[in-house]
């Protein structure tokens, strides 16, 4: 057998020791690979950014991907701080994007219908786009003319909807977009610093928080658009959608769909959604408000609370998709896309139809600044207008 000498034995014990500690720390270099890759795998949320084109002028947007841990992603875009595209689960675990919209930016550019869009300054309608304000009286674009009555529609003709707002990524769950409407922008008076905030949260909810300030006495109702069809198919109609609003009331409007200044129970009337309710099952009823809006298209009143409340439950019977939403608005404008007529090419080229897509919108009341009764719509100096709505979204 042979023998070390002590020389050659210190040798080999240092050679050992040696290759004992490359082999522990090799080790550790592995599990702690192995432990950052589990925790980015584990990553409740992330948020990427990218170019998705350019304006008529020149002018770069941007769009953001937000993603969370149950395979939900949502798309936003500077360009009217757009919701572009929203995917979820069905109940086999399926994912597909359960909004209108469009593919591209250009697309996006000719969008009329608001899909997926924050509106304003004024969501939804003020009669003959007339409003007197502090003794001052504004005239404001008529861009819009139901039952050939012209009103003012969404903030008019250029509204934040067309807007670029710019965007920055807060956090590793939410995007943030700022927009300043200039004094006399679309006839609205001051000028106002607007915020919009998306986040997606690992408990499956969307948020879009709206904040806003201005120098000088104004009026403001800033909305979220989006068109929904939780089939997950746009060709699909949205009348066997259940519908649940925690609305007693709802506001009647005259022949050009402006409120009377009436609050109207909504029991015993083809407006009670206080009970989960197929929305085809009534929608053509011999009823005159259906008749005036052809199908739903009104605003309803919320059960009054403080703070973030319970909504509206929606439910696709085919797909087992459920989306709630929550609000700390006083009403909420339940359109049932009456006036979709399949001219509108949208997203992998489909041409939206009627009914292919709903909205609900959480808002202060239509006309406010021309009805007294209603719930002021009047933003001050040193005052913060705020607006959150959550959509929560599960499958059963």
């Amino acid at each position: 057998m042979k023998r070390f000498g002590t020389a050659g034995l210190k040798r080999n014990l240092v050679f050992g020791w040696g290759l004992t500690i490359l082999m522990i720390s090799a080790l550790a270099i592995g599990l702690d690979s192995c432990q950052k890759s589990t925790r980015m795998s584990n990553r409740a949320s992330a948020v990427s950014e990218e170019i998705f084109g350019k304006t008529p002028d020149g002018r770069v947007v941007k769009i953001f991907t937000l993603s969370n841990k149950n395979g939900l992603r949502a798309r936003v875009t500077e360009y009217g701080a757009i919701l572009v595209s929203m995917e979820t689960p069905d109940l086999s675990g399926k994912t597909a994007d359960i909004t209108h919209g469009y593919d591209t930016l250009e697309g996006w550019l000719t969008n009329t219908a608001y899909f997926g869009a924050t509106v304003g300054r004024f969501g939804n309608r003020i009669k003959d786009g007339k409003f007197t304000l502090d003794g001052n009286s504004y005239q404001l674009a008529t861009n819009n003319d139901p039952g050939g009555i012209p009103c003012h529609l969404h903030g008019g003709r250029n509204g934040f909807d067309k807007a670029l707002w710019s965007g920055k990524a807060v956090g590793d769950d939410s995007v943030e977009f700022t927009y300043v409407s200039k004094d006399g922008e679309e006839g609205y008076p001051g000028t106002l610093t607007a915020k919009v905030t998306y986040t997606l949260t690992d408990d499956n909810e969307l948020k879009w928080q709206a904040q806003a300030t201005t120098d000088a006495p104004t009026i403001l109702n800033l909305v979220h658009h989006s068109y929904w069809n939780l089939s997950g198919d746009p060709t699909t109609s949205i009348t066997d959608h259940e519908l649940m609003l925690a609305a007693p009331g709802y506001l009647p409007t005259d022949a050009g769909l402006i409120p009377t200044g009436e609050i109207a129970p909504v029991v015993g009337t083809p407006m009670d959604f206080t009970k989960p309710t197929v929305i085809g099952e009534r929608v053509e009823a011999d009823f005159e408000a259906l008749k005036l809006g052809g199908g739903y298209d009104h605003c309803w009143v919320l059960e009054k609370s403080e703070g973030v409340r319970f909504a509206v439950r929606l439910k696709d019977p085919k797909s087992g998709r459920v989306m709630e939403v929550f609000t700390d608005q006083p009403a909420i404008q339940f359109y049932a896309g009456n006036f979709l007529d399949g001219t509108a090419v949208g997203k992998g080229g489909v041409k939206y139809g009627r009914r292919s897509g709903l909205c609900l919108e959480t808002e202060g009341f239509p006309d406010a600044p021309n009805q007294p009764s209603f719930p002021s719509p009047v933003l001050r100096p040193g005052g913060i207008y705020q607006h959150t709505l959550i959509h929560k979204f599960s499958a059963e």
